[in-house]
């Protein structure tokens, strides 16, 4: 347990952040969701548009440092080649 006012201090400010962490890493891999849910159902015009609503969310979370740069990359990546797949 803390001791000193500085890190009682500091696991507050840990406590705090975890929990907007959490927040923002909950909210991207609903949008995700959606686009792969989208693309189960196999409707194309509805997977793009879950698919441009995500991608700014996901790149939002790698600038904020919940995911790294490439892994956001690579996810929108994935599902843009899995919604154009849909739609041909």
């Amino acid at each position: 347990m803390a001791n000193t006012v500085s890190a009682k201090k500091m696991t507050r400010k840990i406590a705090k952040r975890t929990a907007i962490n959490r927040s923002r890493r909950s909210r991207m891999r609903t949008f995700v969701r959606k686009v792969e849910e989208a693309i189960a159902s196999g409707d194309a015009t509805n997977a793009l548009a879950a698919l441009r609503s995500a991608e700014p969310e996901i790149m939002r979370a790698s600038q904020k440092g919940i995911v790294h740069k490439n892994t956001a990359s690579r996810k929108v990546s994935r599902l843009a080649a899995r919604v154009k797949a849909l739609q041909a």
